[in-house]
């Protein structure tokens, strides 16, 4: 096996071990690129193979090994654009915290940056700038999104591991359709600071790995509280490896019997009925649950996401940064810029956000949905007063064709039906890959625990990883 194919675990030992040096692990990486970016386009804005310097730190507990970014996450330097044409060439003057975090721990950045949904606006990576990213089993697929770019790189070997953000399920869906692990933590357990917004109160950044043991120690040292982020949260951070490798003997899970309904792929439920009887017979007692207001869970989602994107995109205007339109006055600089700046996605959701939060339709739409969002969080308060974590489908599908929602922005947005509801929550939870679809298509198990036990999550996805195979089937590409 070529060292880019390692977790990144097995490769910290190696190196730790003096068995394998920093270069062969970036020569294996640069090779594997080389071979297959053109095919897969996991990356934004890569024209050349020529391997740039990356100056890595040789000590620390990472050392110096690189972790593959998102676009929307900042960059002290390197180009961070969020897919968009309107944030062209904008180059931060500042790191993100999590970054700033992975540098203390001896790693380093990987100079190309991740291609996604224009500003996390999507669920299959198809409305970059830049292009569509392929999905590496079948690459005639998306591979989710709005990760997309990050779940395929780590899929298809050309990253080790990576950092995505999830709004909706931008980590878990893209997770579950490229068969790797993706993890969105607690709302206010990773600092957003540097994470350029989509709606603030619903993003959190996490880790998108090859195995479980790789999640649970890149979410280590991400986490922690940022004084420059006032919605993180001050609670002390836990070693999840402890979690790892535990008897599950005697925990309840929850399964929701509004997930499994009519809609769902019939091999995806085969799937996660086979899972599901996987972790029972580890000892795991499985009942059926209820969380009534599910049904409200997409429209609830889709007027808060929308109404705080439309707020936090006022600000690109062609005035301070990025893209700026040639006008003869400034208010039609600002028409154009945004205009052309703008994909067709993003210009719809600005458009449903500001609808959402014009004069006589906030109280009706925005209040409303807020008031329902906590009957969400309320159903599974009161599930978990019972219950160790609650298992479902990542998405309801695995991944569908290239082309094949475009023209249909309602069957695109149901692609998050299984994900947003734990955004909403601010719970966190975990997809892993759990099984294949008849056609060789991944299918994610989602595992889903109260506020601040990520440990649970671990537990039990490390407990299941370790009893199948599924995690080590790689893509042919």
């Amino acid at each position: 096996m070529v060292l880019n194919q390692f977790t990144a675990h097995e490769l910290l030992d190696k190196l730790k071990n003096s068995q394998a040096t920093l270069k062969d692990i970036l020569d294996s990486i640069y090779a594997r690129i080389q071979e297959v970016e053109p095919k897969v386009k996991a990356y934004a804005r890569y024209k050349s193979v020529d391997r740039p310097r990356l100056n890595p730190q040789s000590n620390g507990l990472f050392f110096g090994l690189p972790v593959t970014v998102k676009d929307n996450i900042c960059t002290e330097g390197l180009n961070t654009e969020c897919c968009s044409k309107i944030l062209t060439n904008f180059r931060p003057p500042y790191d993100a915290t999590v970054i700033n975090k992975l540098k203390a721990a001896g790693s380093s950045i990987f100079p190309f940056k991740a291609n996604m949904d224009e500003f996390a606006f999507g669920s299959s990576t198809e409305n970059s700038y830049f292009g569509t990213t392929h999905n590496p089993w079948n690459l005639e697929c998306v591979p989710g999104g709005s990760s997309g770019g990050s779940a395929a790189a780590v899929a298809g070997d050309e990253a080790i591991w990576a950092l995505g953000s999830d709004t909706g399920g931008s980590i878990r869906q893209p997770a579950s359709f490229c068969g790797v692990v993706g993890l969105k933590p607690t709302y206010g357990r990773v600092s957003r600071f540097g994470l350029i917004a989509f709606a603030s109160s619903l993003d959190q950044i996490g880790p998108i790995t090859k195995d479980v043991e790789d999640a649970a120690i890149l979410t280590r040292i991400i986490s922690g509280y940022d004084p420059n982020d006032s919605t993180s949260a001050n609670k002390d951070i836990p070693d999840y490896t402890d979690s790892l490798g535990k008897d599950i003997r005697g925990l309840k899970i929850g399964i929701p019997r509004e997930y499994f309904i009519e809609g769902m792929d019939a091999q995806v439920k085969s799937v996660i009925e086979e899972a599901i009887n996987k972790l029972k017979s580890l000892g795991a007692v499985a009942n059926q649950v209820t969380l009534p207001h599910t049904q409200y869970a997409v429209p609830v989602y889709y007027i808060i996401a929308t109404a705080e994107a439309s707020s936090n995109l006022a600000r690109f205007d062609g005035v301070q940064y990025g893209y700026r339109a040639k006008s003869d006055s400034l208010i039609d600089m600002y028409k154009k810029t945004r205009a052309e700046g703008f994909g067709e996605e993003a210009k719809r959701r600005i458009i449903l956000g500001t609808f959402a939060l014009s004069h006589g339709y906030y109280d009706a739409y925005y209040l409303r949905a807020l008031k329902v969002r906590t009957l969400i969080k309320n159903d599974f308060d009161a599930v978990f007063k019972n219950f160790d974590c609650i298992i479902t489908p990542t998405s309801p599908t695995p991944a569908f064709k290239i082309g094949e929602r475009t023209q249909d922005p309602l069957k695109m947005y149901l692609s998050d039906i299984y994900t947003i509801s734990v955004n909403l929550a601010g719970i966190p939870a975990i997809s892993l890959p759990c099984g294949f679809t008849k056609n060789g298509l991944p299918v994610g198990l989602q595992i889903m625990a109260k506020p601040f036990n990520e440990e649970m999550l671990f537990k039990i996805a490390h407990a299941f990883e370790q009893n199948t195979e599924w995690h080590k089937i790689k893509p042919r590409l």
